[in-house]
């Protein structure tokens, strides 16, 4: 359905995006990760057809972004960080206004933009201007527009920013109940979201995918080893010993210590499950197994490692593009936009 390949994007000596490529299949919720200054912004906007790759390739439903961009456009919707909400209209006039500009039939509208306001939570705002909204109805407004003409494909960045709790879980089970009907590609600094909402991930970093995979799948990659977690009632007596003597077993640290109750990290090697013995291990002691759980890698364990990894074997680069990385790629974006209009 979305489909990347060999796209890189250079302001002068700065090279946004290099030379990306992957796939998103029809039905799937797509996580896009990555830190400030990654790319993530840019990779977005040629999708949606607002920037030319400087090269490569980029299709929409099977149309070029660039060659065929009014054909990608009507099967695109697109919430931008910021969204692209006019203040002088209120709510009701500015999505008339969309689905006007997105082609909905005139039969349609008004179903479809009831449909949208009731999805996204923004009936009760109809009459009130758009300049006038919170953050947080700005956001949802913005998500409503995306949506509006049923498209098949939605590429949203950042659609929780602003929200308060509830309207976020509001927004990430509307978002789960449009994936089958719609692909969606998420951009999101908040890695919980990702892990509840998103099928597959992309972590992009200095421009470059760094990987793809399951939120599950990279984190049983990474981790390598396997933890426990185990919290015991020793009744005073060091158990670490009789842990380390546990098949299997290659490391115990203590987590925490408290009145006689300690909490433990036992790491074994990869494939090896040693909870039944560990646990036999604490009852034939005579001591009390209050707590055993395994402990993987979060997302965010992931995300920091692959990052600095990927920082640390850019080496020199990494040093001599550093005053070019600034908070966001949109500063690359407007400087070329300035000398262009100039």
């Amino acid at each position: 359905m979305v489909e990347v390949q060999h796209v890189t994007k250079r302001y002068g000596s700065l090279t946004a995006v290099d030379d990306i490529s992957f796939r998103v299949e029809r039905g799937e919720i797509l996580g896009f990760l990555g830190p400030n200054g990654a790319g993530k912004t840019t990779t977005m906007r040629i999708l949606t057809g607002y920037l030319p790759a400087t090269e490569g390739l980029a299709r929409v439903a099977g149309f070029d972004v660039f060659e065929q961009s009014v054909e990608a456009k009507r099967r695109t919707g697109y919430l931008p960080e910021t969204p692209p909400l006019y203040p002088e209209m209120t709510v009701i006039e500015y999505l008339r206004f969309v689905a006007r500009i997105n082609g909905v039939p005139a039969s349609d509208r008004q179903t479809q933009i009831g449909l949208a306001m009731e999805r996204t939570n923004v009936a009760d705002m109809a009459d009130r201007y758009c300049g006038t909204l919170s953050k947080g109805y700005r956001q949802r407004v913005g998500l409503a527009q995306a949506i509006l003409h049923n498209p098949e494909v939605l590429i949203l960045d950042e659609p929780t920013a602003g929200l308060d709790p509830r309207q976020i879980i509001e927004t990430r089970k509307l978002i789960a109940e449009l994936a089958g009907d719609h692909t969606i590609i998420l951009s999101t600094h908040i890695l919980p979201e990702v892990s509840q909402t998103c099928q597959r991930v992309i972590i992009i970093n200095r421009g470059r995918v760094v990987a793809v995979d399951t939120p599950g799948n990279l984190t049983a990659r990474l981790q390598g080893s396997q933890t426990l977690y185990l919290q015991v009632d020793t009744q005073g007596a060091d158990p670490i010993s009789s842990l380390e003597g546990v098949a299997g077993v290659v490391s115990v640290t203590v987590a925490a210590q408290q009145d006689g109750v300690a909490g433990y990290h036992v790491e074994s090697g990869s494939g090896d499950d040693v909870r039944r013995e560990v646990s036999r291990t604490i009852v034939a002691n005579g001591w009390g197994l209050l707590e055993l759980r395994p402990q993987q890698m979060s997302l965010e364990d992931v995300f920091l490692h692959l990052t600095t990894e990927d920082e640390a074997a850019g080496g020199s680069e990494a040093a001599e593009d550093a005053t070019l990385d600034g908070p966001d790629e949109d500063a690359g974006e407007t400087a070329t936009e300035e000398r262009t209009d100039g």
